[in-house]
């Protein structure tokens, strides 16, 4: 079974617009974006089994990866109504 990526963009898509312009502006977002992204695919080689981690280790991974999306979504929501 392959699994699949989670991408900011598939995971905002109604935020696509404000994602893309704050990310050229704003150096935190933008490394936490990256942050996000690096984690995803990590989190995706691990469950393809290209990648070996505890199940313990991955269920972090996994916890970091949706603090991090929540994060993301509060900075770009904030931005958005104001």
């Amino acid at each position: 079974m392959t699994v699949s990526h989670h991408p900011l963009l598939a995971e905002f898509p109604q935020l696509r617009e404000q994602l893309h312009a704050r990310k050229q502006t704003d150096r935190h977002l933008a490394r936490l974006a990256e942050e996000y992204e690096q984690l995803d695919k990590r989190i995706v080689r691990v469950e393809n089994g290209a990648e070996s981690l505890p199940d313990a280790s991955l269920e972090d991974l996994k916890k970091q990866r949706l603090r991090l999306k929540d994060e993301l979504y509060a900075l770009l929501t904030a931005a958005a109504s104001t």
